[in-house]
């Protein structure tokens, strides 16, 4: 009961948090330069992550960040959860992620995804977005110094499981010729996928050895895969689901 009683409150705050902070991101918007609304955003997340601790009852326990090396990067992320976003974005003041063109649709979105700067990936553009993407994205995102964030798999996963690694990771890894840094959750124990109701304990993220550029596509997406999904995995420890296969290979929910 208590933590159904928490789980309301705290989408209540969720909400009108995000739509606290949207309305103020509009006048940053027509500010020069990208720094006043990333450092708005990285409040933001801040915040979240405070009501996911105080309200929600989730102690967030950030691991490895040593591991992140200095400078432009790829970090590759294990998506099991909402709130998977808040807790990268609360580590670093100034990432650009990578994101399909459905989120545009948004009222507003749009404007504030592009002067923050993201790596908005056109779904059914094919070569011809991908060059674009390398291109224009990429070299502007180098040139700026910034770290990107993935989620390889492209969609939120249940817990223990998994969708097939899309080979764009390797594409951008290839093109950006900077390290790449796995990171592990266990977060969607705590928030599953997008569910409103939220479960007290400790959520790890947590940021393994960078793999470093130069490796041929088969033996990167492999190595990507295994230290993502193996430590993944290890987190559940004890939680982890009985109903299902571990590691199980899931259908893309778009095909």
């Amino acid at each position: 009961m208590i933590t159904t009683i928490r789980s309301i409150v705290f989408q209540a705050l969720y909400w009108l948090t995000s739509i606290f902070y949207v309305l103020g991101a509009i006048p940053l918007l027509i500010l020069p330069g990208r720094k006043p609304l990333m450092r708005w955003i990285f409040g933001y997340t801040r915040v979240m992550c405070f009501w996911m601790r105080w309200i929600a009852g989730i102690k967030i326990v950030v691991r490895g960040k040593e591991k992140v090396p200095d400078g432009p990067l790829i970090i590759a992320a294990k998506h099991q959860s909402w709130g998977d976003g808040f807790l990268t974005f609360s580590q670093f003041e100034d990432i650009a992620f990578v994101t399909g063109d459905h989120l545009e649709n948004f009222p507003l979105v749009g404007g504030v995804l592009r002067k923050m700067g993201a790596i908005v990936v056109d779904n059914c553009g094919g070569a011809h977005a991908r060059a674009r993407l390398v291109d224009q994205e990429l070299k502007k995102a180098q040139n700026q110094n910034r770290r990107i964030l993935i989620y390889p798999e492209g969609h939120l996963a249940p817990v223990g499981q998994q969708y097939r690694y899309k080979k764009g990771v390797f594409h951008m890894y290839q093109a950006y010729g900077r390290p790449v840094v796995p990171a592990a959750t266990n977060l969607g124990l705590r928030w599953p996928q997008q569910h409103w109701r939220l479960t007290p304990g400790e959520a790890v993220i947590e940021y393994l050895d960078p793999i470093e550029p130069g490796l041929d596509k088969e033996t990167f997406m492999l190595r990507l895969e295994r230290a993502i999904e193996t430590r993944s995995i290890e987190l559940l420890g004890e939680e982890a689901p009985k109903d299902r296969e571990l590691g199980a290979l899931l259908p893309d929910p778009r095909s």
